[in-house]
């Protein structure tokens, strides 16, 4: 009669079980995880620097040309480009969900950690973090450059603390609005148009609404930033009477909102 050798039985780390339980799919891996993405991927990484860089080159522009108007305040004038640096921060967030659909990476990211919650929430942190450094560093070096081209000519200087703040929120805000759009469309160009859309139309085509235009046209990403950078464009009856800092709330609370709304539909779907 053979022995029969005893074969060791599985050790309970060894186990799925306890692989899953060693795995690392905690929130904090998955930031990890995702600024090595941001750092790797040229695309979002170049969009992210654009979105700062963009705040000084047109603050020099509009100071050395002198295409202000008259009302203009300083801060206003060397935020000239607030605008096209929110539709920058935009696309950014879009492609941080639809770069990842596109190649079927995601599919790898999820199988790494499985809970599609916390994924979506590491790209939420990373994205609102890496437009958030960019954007203050360029609106404060483009305050810097306007007023010092534009000291002496008469224009109000503006109050740019804690404005330079929320301006560089705004845009960390509106990343993640690109991120639950992307999350939702998982198509590149469909979420930046649907983001363009979101920024621009309210206040293009506010007027068609009338009495309605301030409440359209005041909930924008837009009006709130306009309102942040206190420029002369920023009228009560396009952009609403609601307060800078509550614009931003506002922003803010309906861009959490279609985060939740993403990350809900993320898990019930296939990636």
């Amino acid at each position: 009669m053979t022995a029969t050798a005893a074969r060791p039985s599985p050790s309970p780390s060894a186990s799925p079980a306890g692989l899953a339980r060693r795995s690392p799919t905690g929130l904090r891996h998955a930031v990890a995880s995702e600024w090595v993405k941001v750092r790797s991927v040229r695309s979002t990484a170049w969009t992210a620097l654009a979105a700062g860089a963009l705040l000084p080159v047109t603050a020099v522009f509009v100071a050395a040309t002198g295409s202000l108007q008259p009302d203009d305040t300083v801060l206003g004038a060397s935020l000239t480009g607030a605008a096209l640096a929110q539709v920058a921060a935009a696309v950014f967030g879009v492609l941080a969900m639809t770069g990842e659909v596109a190649s079927g990476t995601i599919r790898t990211t999820l199988a790494a950690c499985p809970r599609r919650g916390t994924v979506l929430g590491a790209k939420a942190i990373v994205t609102a973090v890496v437009l958030f450094v960019p954007t203050l560093v360029g609106s404060a070096l483009a305050h810097l450059v306007g007023s010092a081209m534009l000291a002496g000519q008469g224009y109000a200087p503006g109050d740019p603390w804690p404005a330079l703040i929320g301006i560089a929120a705004c845009y960390s805000v509106v990343g993640v609005l690109g991120l639950a759009v992307g999350t939702v469309v998982r198509h590149s160009t469909g979420g930046i148009v649907a983001m363009l859309a979101l920024i621009l139309l309210p206040q293009l085509f506010g007027p068609l609404f009338g009495d309605l235009r301030p409440w359209v046209g005041g909930a924008a990403p837009l009006a709130a930033l306009e309102k942040l950078t206190q420029t002369s464009d920023a009228l009560p009856e396009a952009v609403g009477t609601l307060g800078a800092w509550p614009s931003l709330a506002v922003v803010t609370a309906y861009s959490a909102a279609a985060l939740i709304g993403s990350g809900a539909l993320l898990a019930r779907r296939d990636a």
